[in-house]
């Protein structure tokens, strides 16, 4: 699948003055010769696609999808424009024209990227931001078990659709149902089946891609390496996803959830201690992460506890699932009155944590559970922490001094991850790890002091973690992208990108094969952010 601009706008493109390649256009140059480039060929109307800071929508639309409030401060760097495709076509109008102006691109599906890579940049550059919240559409086809999903819709809305179709398929994908299809699946997208089905790349049956020259591409035409790519090496370094086509899965019709929450004075520490054995080996049909937070002792206001709350989905129902945890983990001490059995599009919304009284239908709104200021950073654990530093762990979070509550999640591996190489995908993170950890920060406030504890804070545990995780290198998750572990720049060399953050996140073999992909696929290095997969000089 290829498709090509007119030979009309080629020329016409050629004709525009060479020397705004170069220069240093001020805003009003860059909208106006960008806005006049899509004109020569999209016939739409500009009020609904082309939003300047001048339009009194621009803030609004801008920060209609952040999830991350750090990223909508008014110190934060803003695009020149944003545009909103309605089609592919533009889309690949866009490519072609910010080829030709020197412009650079971010863009944005669901807008939940951690650092806001798809909607700000900190590289210096004048940069426009296509928004592909107008491109939404789902095809379910129930008859080869699959669904093409367009890269704006989020997770939430691609899970209803689907149960709207079935009420026994599924999607493997993400828990947190406000994420943009687009972005999510680059990264690897785990969720609460990742132990039966794996990631949403491991699901991935073929995409929709735009190169930088503007050609559209699907898995045949843009080549197994590319595609292997794109499933996992992170969004925004090959090209733009416009849709992505799915595996469905099988789910039961009735699946079972609860919420167990244990504290310190409950044994919480012997309880995490054996959940650590556990986690990775039982049943494959359950997955059963803890969330871990400072919590306020009930009948005080100044006593805190930690809370380690038990939070599973289990694909059955609930008198196997007691079986199951009174042979592999008695230590919950699980009761039928802990479980509800419910559909799988309704574990959704519990996985989610939303609100019991909130319908599913909420989930066609695309819109998350909560918004806040954050921070966060990933580990992956190869060999249990010894229960000595278990407790020294917890006691630094119920020793914090913030006004908030910071937040760890530790999510199980095992079963379908163990089975899958980790060169099959740049998803790397694979056989040998016990459970990934997220190190969440939530605030209220851009305060900047305020900001200055919160990292502080974070970064400091993170260092304290070193000593129990993943070394050499020190894995880290794409999607939970870090600023802190490197940057790229305009001069930034293979060698650093590497060194800092390419290992982390995809290990060195992996990398250097995303790095020959991308020198070969986009050797002008057209698509590139903050992290994006450097080329060969």
């Amino acid at each position: 699948m290829t498709h090509i601009l007119p030979s009309s706008f080629v020329v016409l493109l050629v004709l525009l003055p060479s020397s705004l390649a170069q220069s240093s256009s001020s805003s009003i140059e860059i909208q106006h010769t960008f806005q006049q480039c899509l004109s020569s060929t999209i016939q739409t109307h500009y009020t609904t696609t082309f939003y300047t800071p001048n339009n009194p929508n621009f803030t609004t639309l801008l920060n209609s999808t952040a999830e991350n409030l750090r990223f909508t401060t008014p110190s934060t760097p803003k695009p020149k424009a944003i545009f909103t495709p309605l089609n592919k076509n533009h889309i690949q109008t866009a490519v072609i024209c910010a080829k030709k102006l020197n412009i650079q691109l971010r863009f944005r599906s669901g807008g939940h990227d951690y650092e806001g890579v798809s909607y700000t940049s900190v590289m210096n550059l004048p940069f426009i931001v296509i928004d592909m919240s107008k491109l939404r559409a789902i095809k379910v086809n129930l008859e080869d078990n699959s669904v093409w999903v367009e890269a704006g819709a989020t997770i939430g809305e691609l899970y209803y659709r689907v149960a709207q179709e079935s009420k026994t398929h599924g999607v493997a994908a993400g828990i947190f149902t406000s994420l943009g299809i687009g972005g999510h699946i680059t990264g690897g997208a785990y969720g609460s089946m990742l132990r039966k089905y794996g990631l949403g790349v491991d699901n991935a049956l073929d995409t929709v891609i735009i190169n930088a020259k503007g050609k559209i591409l699907d898995r045949k035409t843009m080549g197994e390496d590319v595609f292997w790519a794109i499933r996992g090496g992170g969004g925004g370094s090959y090209g733009v996803i416009v849709s992505w086509k799915l595996r469905l899965v099988p789910v039961p019709g009735t699946v079972t959830v609860f919420n167990v929450p244990r504290t310190l004075e409950q044994g919480a520490i012997k309880i995490l201690d054996k959940w650590q054995q556990v986690g990775h080996k039982l049943d494959e049909d359950l997955f059963l992460r803890v969330i871990t937070t400072a919590t306020n002792i009930t009948g005080t206001t100044n006593k805190r506890t930690i809370t380690t709350t038990y939070n599973a989905l289990f694909l059955g129902e609930t008198d196997r699932l007691l079986e199951i945890m009174k042979h592999s983990f008695p230590e919950l001490n699980l009761h039928k009155s802990d479980c509800t059995e419910m559909s799988w599009l309704e574990s959704v919304m519990f996985m989610s944590s939303f609100p019991n009284n909130v319908p599913t239908t909420f989930l066609l709104t695309g819109k998350p559970a909560f918004l806040f200021y954050m921070k966060a950073k990933s580990d992956f654990v190869r060999t249990p922490i010894p229960e000595t530093g278990l407790k020294i762990i917890l006691e630094k979070y119920l020793a914090t001094e913030l006004d908030n509550l910071p937040t760890m999640l530790w999510t199980p591996y095992g079963g379908m991850m163990e089975r899958i190489p980790e060169s099959s995908t740049p998803f790397p993170h694979r056989n040998g790890v016990l459970f990934m950890i997220q190190y969440v920060n939530g605030w209220a406030t851009s305060d900047n002091e305020v900001m200055k504890k919160q990292y502080k804070w974070i970064r400091d545990v993170y260092e304290y973690m070193g000593q129990y995780v993943s070394n050499d290198p020190r894995e880290a998750y794409m999607n939970y992208r870090d600023f802190d572990l490197g940057m790229n720049d305009k001069n930034a060399s293979f060698e650093t990108a590497r060194s800092s953050w390419g290992r982390r996140y995809y290990k060195d073999d992996n990398f250097m094969r995303l790095v020959k992909i991308k020198t070969k696929f986009d050797p002008d290095n057209f698509f590139r952010h903050e992290q994006s997969i450097p080329v060969l000089s």
